[in-house]
C-alpha cells in the first residue's frame, strides 16, 4: 500500500499536498487510536488485535470504494493504513508487549530480530507486487486504477487473514495487574526521554516515508511504478535480512551502539542519495541506506522492553511509538509541500541530517544512563 498509496491519489486526480495531507491523516489517525488503547487500563492484547484487523477491513474497503479527497481523508484519519514500512500503527506496540511477556529476556533482541524481518519480507513481497497493475495495464492509467482499486480489496482480504491468526493467540498474566496504577508509574522518566529522541528521529522519518520517497522518485526521474516496486522489493529484502545480524551485535557491543553504529552511516547515505543527478546513482544509495536503516528496529524494542517492568510494556511501547508517529504526522505534509515546489531531494537532506542528529544525542543519553544504572545486559 506504501507503494502504491502515492500513484493511486495522483490517478484519482489529487495533487502533491493532497497526497502529503492524506498521508499525515494517516499517522495521525494511527497515533491517536494507539494512544487511546496503550494508555487506558489493561485489555487482552488478542482483543485489541482482533479490533484492529477489523478495523483494516473497514480501511481496505474505504480505499477501494472512495474517489473524492475530503472522504479519503476521513477513511486515512480513522483506519489503519500505513504509509510507510516503519512501526508507526496500533499492531506494533500490542505485539512488542506481547512478545516481550512470552520470550525469556536473553532471547528477546533474536525474537524481535526474526518479528520484524517477517515483517519486513511481507513488505518486500508487497512492494514487489504493487508493480502488477502497471504491468498488466501496458500504460493504461485506467486500466492502472482499477488494478490498485483491487489492491485495497486485497488489503482488506488481509485484514480477514490477520484477525484469523490473531484469534490463536493465548492471553497472558501481564494483560490484567493485580493493582490499577497510572501508566508508567515506575519508568516515566526514562520512558519520556526516549520518547522525545525518537519522536526526533522519527519526524526526520516522516519527510521520507516510502509513500513520498515515491512520488520523489516519480517527480525526479519519471520512474514507473513497476520500476520502483522492483526497487522497493529489493529494499525490504536488505532491510530484512540485515535484521538478522542486528541481535548478533547487539550481543557483541550493545543495544544502543548497535542503534547508532548502523543508524547514522544510513542517514548520510539517505542525504547523499537525495544530490545524485541520476536515478542509478540515486537508487544505490537509497539500497545502501536500507541495507542498514532497520538493523536498530530490533535493539531498540529490545531496549524500551528492557529498562520498564513487565506490567509497564505496554504503556511504554506506546508512549514510545505515539510521539513517533505525531511527530512523523506533521512531516509528510512539509515534504509534500516541498515537492510541489522541486523535484530536488531537499526532503532527504533534511530528513537524513535530523536522523543523523538523534543518532548522537541517543549515545550521549545512553552514555548518561550508564553512569545512573539505566544500561540494560547487552543481549536483553
Amino acid at each position: 500500500m506504501s507503494i502504491l498509496l502515492a500513484g493511486y491519489l495522483v490517478r484519482l486526480g489529487l495533487g502533491a499536498l493532497q497526497v502529503g495531507t492524506i498521508v499525515t491523516g494517516t499517522l495521525l489517525g494511527s497515533a491517536a487510536l494507539t494512544l487511546f488503547v496503550g494508555m487506558r487500563p489493561p485489555l487482552a492484547y488478542r482483543r485489541i488485535l482482533l479490533a484492529a484487523s477489523a478495523l483494516s477491513v473497514a480501511t481496505g474497503v474505504g480505499f477501494a470504494s472512495l474517489e473524492s479527497f475530503w472522504p479519503l481523508l476521513l477513511v486515512a484519519v480513522v483506519g489503519t493504513l500505513n504509509p510507510s514500512a516503519g512501526d508507526v500503527t496500533l499492531y506494533i506496540p500490542v505485539e512488542q508487549a506481547f512478545l516481550a511477556g512470552v520470550v525469556p529476556p536473553e532471547d528477546r533482541t533474536r525474537t524481535f530480530a526474526w518479528y520484524n524481518v517477517g515483517g519486513n519480507l511481507g513488505g518486500a513481497v508487497g512492494a514487489l507486487a504493487a508493480g502488477i497493475p502497471d504491468l498488466v495495464s501496458r500504460g493504461d492509467p485506467a486500466v492502472t486504477a482499477s488494478g490498485e482499486r483491487l489492491a485495497f480489496v486485497l488489503y482488506a482480504g488481509l485484514g480477514l487473514v490477520g484477525f484469523w491468526l490473531y484469534s490463536r493467540l493465548p492471553s497472558l498474566s501481564e494483560e490484567r495487574p493485580r493493582e490499577r496504577s497510572r501508566p508508567l508509574a515506575r519508568s516515566r522518566p526514562i520512558v519520556l526521554r526516549l520518547a522525545a529522541l525518537f519522536s526526533l528521529d522519527s519526524f526526520g522519518g516522516g519527510l521520507v516515508v516510502q509513500s513520498l520517497l515515491v512520488l520523489w522518485l516519480y517527480r525526479r526521474f519519471d520512474l514507473s511504478t513497476q520500476a520502483v516496486a522492483t526497487i522497493f522489493f529489493v529494499a525490504g529484502l536488505l532491510a530484512s535480512f540485515s535484521q538478522l545480524l542486528s541481535w548478533r551485535l547487539a550481543e557483541r557491543i550493545g543495544l544502543v551502539e548497535t542503534m547508532v553504529y548502523t543508524h547514522l552511516p544510513a542517514n548520510v547515505f539517505l542525504m547523499l542519495a537525495g544530490l545524485m543527478p541520476t536515478a542509478p546513482l540515486a537508487v544505490t544509495f537509497l539500497l545502501l541506506r536500507m541495507a542498514l536503516s532497520q538493523m536498530d528496529v530490533p535493539a531498540r524494542q529490545s531496549y524500551v522492553m528492557a529498562v520498564v517492568p513487565p506490567e509497564e510494556r505496554l504503556a511504554a511501547s506506546t508512549v514510545t511509538n505515539v510521539p513517533r508517529s505525531l511527530a512523523s504526522a506533521a512531516a509528510p505534509l512539509l515534504s509534500g509541500a516541498m515537492l510541489e515546489r522541486s523535484t530536488f531531494g531537499w526532503p532527504l537532506i533534511l530528513g537524513g541530517g535530523l536522523k543523523a542528529a538523534y543518532d548522537l544525542l541517543l549515545f550521549a543519553f545512553a552514555k548518561r544512563g550508564r553512569r545512573n544504572d539505566l544500561e540494560p545486559p547487552r543481549s536483553a
